[in-house]
């Protein structure tokens, strides 16, 4: 990252023009990371993102043509480009601000004509408003429910990372017939009501490729590494027996790698061997009620499956980065695209047939979940990107910002601000469209999620846009229609009868939890930051949590629950050098929040004969008191780390670290750091104590 240049002007120091233009476009001037707090953006971010969304900034005169031209625009358009509508609310105040004589058609997605746009069925529409003057416009019409309908009853469930969560069967990492087996025994013997995985998008290939969930190449699509090979029906077809055993073997290896000899998880590896194992499968011919199955995917999904198919077809002969193809195949609508898709339809129908395959494993796992008596199911996770070089920004490149990357502002976490590496979405296209990219990628994740966790959730209001070359603290924030981005995201949920969990952790917004909460998207509540922050400062009682929630110990970011009991997790920072503080210091206020949680537990009768088995090492009953803890608060859903089931030390990810730690490699493991797989899970007395002490208190809790 370059170093910060010259200081910057703050924002009140802009011309007057160039702050009402940034208003007017929706981008920022200031912030504000605390109540009592504001911080002028800096000049050249403003500047920037408004370069971004097409506006020159670049003279004085520009500057002013362009507000003159958008406040013509707002005075003369009759519409927005899209309105939204929240059924049995109140007119919306697009409609109501319509000149009076105004007549309206709404073209329904249902097929109807009908002329106004009361007690419209939900969906998206097409509006069209007519003035007396002769004037017309035309809007995209977004009817949502008016919010989600709450979880069915209260349940407990398990989070995990699903590469960690091996079995004896997988092929060097977790795998979809690994969670199907887990969602499976979860939901008969432990009574779960969900299991929460990472974010299963189709990543960028490569070798080496980033190990991260969190910067896909696809959101819209799975990746088929995570495919059970020999779940495939083609699979027992297969015409060539000497090279299926020899990909056994292989197979054999790399799962003995990570859990006999101490490996890391080796992505690449197991992608490498499935795609020899996939490219047999591929030679298979399918019988003919897979392949209708198969065509009705193919046209379901359309153009969007045949671009992402086409992206995968060229990067394997051009490179993972469509940055660097030849210019004519960086437009995915140029001719030569066409014709290269046309040369290279076999490795198209390659890619696709591998999504197919992806998306019936895991309607699988869903299916079975809820045959386990999950009411939920699998909860998928939706990152808040995609990496620039990637399929997605490839195919929808007409609907990012340029030289714009994602990230967060300066904390007290960061003082440095953060760069996420991810190219935002563009909010002007996002209503011009009718937020067609949002929906399609929604739909797509809710043909298999009984839930879905959208990470930075935040990122539906605004999102704190980097320019290319600038260190993040000269990053500005840039706001979307947080009204039609949930109505959206209600709309498509509602649709598919599923959940929605908005990761809602750190600096939040004013209104923003308000507003999610108005909708009945659930917010994330993790123990170790649910203190009173406007009083005392002390752990909040279980009683004040909030009732709209996935409540948990820890996630994949932070420590373990036996490490932050133990302050393992301080530890670690020091020997990776990552500690800003003198270590005795970080020790000692480490080991006083976890004194003073714990004597929250005790308080409780959480830790004592009340509350567990006397016969319990320490560390086991106060992991199981935690949970106790969890489901004494109101959370309609309680999530249990399953490495905290085994006593795992180790956190999947540790912010901060690159090459020092080895993020998203890591599989499941006990105390010691031998690793446990789904078979030892099953038959773990401690694991068991752990979810008996859970479905005990959550009995005693609503008994």
């Amino acid at each position: 990252m370059p170093a910060a240049g010259p200081a910057e002007p703050p924002a009140e120091d802009l011309p007057e023009d160039l702050t009402r233009l940034a208003a007017l476009h929706g981008v920022a001037t200031s912030y504000r990371p605390s109540p009592d707090r504001t911080v002028p953006a800096a000049a050249t971010a403003v500047t920037l993102a408004l370069a971004a969304l097409d506006v020159d900034t670049s003279t004085p005169v520009a500057v002013r043509a362009a507000l003159d031209a958008r406040e013509g625009e707002l005075r003369a358009r009759l519409l927005p480009p899209t309105v939204v509508v929240w059924s049995g609310g109140p007119e919306p105040a697009a409609l109501a601000a319509l000149p009076e004589g105004t007549r309206l058609r709404v073209d329904t997605e249902q097929g109807e004509s009908r002329e106004d746009a009361g007690r419209l069925p939900p969906g998206v529409h097409r509006l069209t408003a007519t003035a007396p003057d002769g004037r017309t416009a035309r809007a995209h019409l977004i009817v949502a429910p008016d919010r989600l309908p709450a979880p069915p009853g209260r349940s407990h469930g398990l989070l995990v990372q699903l590469y960690s969560l091996l079995s004896r069967r997988s092929w060097g990492m977790g795998d979809l017939g690994d969670l199907r087996e887990l969602a499976d025994w979860a939901g008969r013997a432990l009574g779960a009501g969900f299991v929460q995985v990472n974010p299963l998008h189709a990543a960028v290939p490569g070798a080496p490729s980033d190990p991260s969930p969190y910067r896909p190449s696809s959101r819209r699509f799975p990746d088929p590494v995570h495919l059970r090979v020999e779940d495939v029906p083609e699979y027992a077809y297969v015409t060539d027996p000497e090279r299926a055993t020899t990909l056994a073997r292989e197979a054999d290896r790399l799962r003995a790698a990570v859990l006999d000899d101490g490996a890391l998880i080796d992505r690449d590896a197991v992608w490498e061997l499935k795609r020899g194992a996939l490219d047999l499968l591929h030679e298979v011919p399918l019988g003919p009620g897979r392949r209708a199955a198969y065509c009705d995917y193919l046209a379901e999904q359309g153009t969007a499956l045949e671009d992402h198919a086409t992206w995968c077809a060229l990067a394997e002969v051009h490179g993972p980065d469509w940055h660097r193809w030849p210019e004519e195949l960086r437009d995915p609508r140029s001719a030569a695209t066409d014709r290269a898709r046309t040369e290279l339809m076999d490795r198209v129908d390659f890619h696709s047939r591998l999504t197919w395959l992806t998306d019936t494993q895991l309607t699988a796992a869903q299916h079975t979940a809820r045959e386990a008596g999950m009411p939920v199911g699998i909860v998928h996770d939706l990152a808040v990107g995609v990496h620039p070089g990637g399929a997605d920004a490839w195919a929808q490149r007409h609907h990012f910002a340029r030289g714009m990357s994602v990230g967060a502002p300066p904390d007290a976490f960061n003082a440095l601000g953060q760069d996420w590496g991810l190219p935002p979405w563009r909010p002007d296209r996002l209503a011009d469209s009718g937020y067609a990219p949002f929906r399609a990628l929604l739909r797509g994740l809710f043909r298999y999620a009984g839930a879905l966790r959208v990470d930075h959730v935040m990122g539906l209001f605004r999102l704190w846009w980097v320019p290319e070359g600038h260190p993040p603290t000269q990053g500005t924030y840039v706001h979307y229609d947080a009204e039609a981005m949930l109505a959206v995201l209600v709309l498509e949920a509602t649709r598919a009868g599923a959940v929605v969990i908005g990761e809602d952790l750190g600096t939040v917004e004013p209104g923003v939890r308000e507003a999610l909460r108005e909708r009945g998207v659930l917010g994330t509540s993790v123990l170790w930051f649910e203190r009173d922050w406007t009083g005392d400062g002390h752990p909040l009682p279980p009683e004040r949590w909030r009732a709209d929630c996935l409540a948990t110990a820890t996630t994949h970011d932070l420590p373990s629950t036996a490490a932050r009991l133990t302050g393992e997790h301080v530890e670690l920072r020091d020997r990776l050098g990552l500690l800003t503080r003198p270590l005795e210091v970080e020790r000692a206020e480490a080991a006083a929040d976890t004194a003073e949680w714990l004597e929250v537990l005790a308080r409780l009768g959480l830790l004592d004969g009340t509350g567990g088995d006397a016969g319990t090492p320490a560390e086991e009953a106060e992991i199981q008191a935690v949970h106790r803890f969890l489901l004494r608060t109101p959370a309609r859903m309680v999530g249990i780390w399953l490495p905290d089931a085994v006593g795992d030390r180790r956190p999947q990810n540790l912010p901060g670290t690159w090459d020092q730690y080895p993020n998203w490699r890591l599989p499941v493991a006990d105390a010691d750091g031998r690793p446990v797989t789904l078979e030892d899970l099953a038959a773990s007395p401690r694991l068991h104590a752990l979810i008996d002490a859970v479905r005990e208190q959550g009995g005693h809790r609503h008994g």
